[in-house]
């Protein structure tokens, strides 16, 4: 081999890697929908409370009803979802959540449904059963029902009540989106891992949910919940609207307890 082609097989060896990435670039299109998807939610209204099915908001439109055990963090997702600290009350007490909560998008016909919550209630007995009861009435005969999503604490996921609830939808066909929730509380790697395990769990009961990470502390997954809620309640892109996601307050320890 001669010197020169010797030489330049070394300066070959030895130049500096270029680094391959392998980030999936964002669709820009997904992006604004999630953007003006954002922006449509925080226009929700508080429209209703009902104590069971039969007052209930007309059973008209589409709705989407958030469901899960009463220390997930229901109140609080909602809250971050729409950017409002109040629309849904949380507090530093489960169980508080005991009507039938509806807010609208704009127009009474597009609305997000605040569900009791499940398993830890601190209330009497005899009114875990009532409450059990009508979400159950709710949740069979509610015509207007596109969807739960259903909240689980990272660190607690697939409870008795959390498999009783996706069995049950499953069986009726109806569309769940799973909200990991509390994220915050784990570094991202075991976060991730906690992701895997509940997604090979549901391949293994045959559960073909969508599942997502989530934080109301600090926004975690908040453009992916924003796609998924307007995707389901009809919402389609309007003209271009700016909305800035570092403008949202970030929620205080106090905000994102139940």
């Amino acid at each position: 081999m001669r010197r020169s082609e010797k030489s330049k097989d070394t300066k070959a060896r030895l130049a500096p890697k270029q680094k391959i990435s392998y980030e999936k670039k964002a669709d820009p299109a997904l992006t604004e929908y999630a953007v003006q998807s954002l922006t449509w939610l925080r226009q929700a209204e508080f429209l209703m409370s009902a104590p069971k099915l039969a007052l209930c908001v007309e059973d008209t439109g589409y709705e989407i009803a958030f469901a899960g055990r009463s220390n997930a963090g229901k109140s609080s997702a909602i809250n971050t979802l729409t950017n409002q600290k109040q629309l849904a009350r949380a507090s530093k007490r489960p169980g508080r959540t005991q009507m039938i909560n509806f807010f609208s998008l704009g127009n009474p016909d597009q609305r997000l449904v605040d569900l009791p919550g499940y398993g830890y209630a601190a209330v009497p007995e005899a009114m875990k059963i009532v409450w059990q009861k009508e979400l159950e009435n709710y949740l069979i005969h509610r015509k207007s029902l596109q969807g739960l999503v259903l909240l689980m604490d990272i660190r607690h996921p697939l409870q008795h009540f959390d498999l009783m609830m996706l069995e049950w939808a499953h069986s009726r066909h109806l569309f769940v989106h799973i909200l990991l929730t509390k994220a915050d509380k784990l570094n991202r790697g075991p976060a991730n891992e906690v992701l895997f395990d509940v997604k090979q769990q549901l391949k293994k009961m045959k559960l073909d949910f969508s599942i997502q990470l989530f934080s109301s502390l600090n926004r975690i997954g908040l453009e992916e919940l924003a796609t998924v809620m307007a995707g389901r309640l009809n919402y389609t892109l309007d003209q271009p609207t700016e909305f800035d996601l570092s403008q949202i307050p970030e929620a205080s320890e106090t905000d994102i307890q139940e």
